[in-house]
């Protein structure tokens, strides 16, 4: 991982939250129920919050020799958006409640790239 490829994921990313986000509020709004829907809103939040994370990890790529901690930042943050937003988007949109065991996994990766964030800052 690499500054442009962080920077690349990033905006794709926050690209995707924002069609992901206009579906879930045109397209869904009638065909969902109100505890689906929140769930897919819930997905969308948190597709953009870390998103921009994400975004804010490349650009101290750009500024920092010391890429590989931020890197395994990076990497989390992709996985938390992948792991998390994505388990809850296909859950709203197909009820199938296994897939409410991979959530947290997730969650677990969104805290251990904060924490990672953390540990990296700490160590400059």
């Amino acid at each position: 991982m690499n500054a442009k490829f962080c920077l690349i994921a990033a905006a794709f990313a926050l690209a995707v939250a924002v069609a992901l986000g206009a579906f879930g509020a045109h397209a869904l709004k009638g065909h969902l129920g109100a505890e689906m829907l929140a769930t897919y809103q819930t997905a969308v939040q948190y597709h953009f919050w870390h998103a921009l994370g994400l975004l804010g990890v490349g650009v101290l790529m750009t500024r920092s020799p010391d890429v590989v901690g931020l890197a395994w930042v990076a990497w989390l943050l992709i996985a938390g958006l992948l792991f998390f937003s994505g388990s809850l988007y296909l859950l709203a949109l197909t009820g199938a409640t296994w897939l409410g065991a991979v959530t947290p996994l997730g969650g677990v990766a969104f805290i251990a790239a904060w924490l990672g964030l953390a540990w990296w800052a700490w160590r400059r």
